[in-house]
């Protein structure tokens, strides 16, 4: 029986710039898979063993903004997780305010400046 793995696939305008915006909200290291000239098509960053995938516009032609995907992340300390919160928020706009989730927790849901939706929590010990 084979793994399945899963990783969230992005696609956004300027992947050159983008993937630099996240990369400033999630640290991590990026890796460009594919150039068409100076544009990048296709960049992966690598953040705590995981790899989100990102894709230009002219590479993935999205149907619409954001389309209705949703990320969930899952960040390790409130103080990460309120960081995250109003970096994705800012130039985005807030889905579901910060909130004290009913699991002992932070639970909030932001789009962020490319319309893509994130599901963030935090799971307090």
């Amino acid at each position: 029986m084979t793994m399945l793995a899963a990783a969230p696939f992005v696609v956004v305008e300027n992947c050159a710039e983008e993937i630099r915006f996240y990369q400033g909200v999630f640290g991590g290291e990026v890796e460009i898979l594919r150039r068409q000239g100076e544009t990048v098509l296709n960049a992966d960053l690598h953040v705590d063993g995981v790899a989100l995938k990102f894709a230009d516009v002219q590479a993935a032609k999205p149907v619409q903004k954001g389309d209705y995907v949703r990320i969930f992340l899952k960040l390790g300390t409130e103080e990460e997780f309120r960081r995250v919160y109003g970096a994705l928020a800012s130039g985005g706009a807030i889905v579901t305010e910060l909130y004290e989730a009913p699991f002992n927790g932070l639970l909030a849901i932001v789009s962020d400046r490319n319309g893509v939706c994130w599901v963030l929590s935090f799971y307090r010990a």
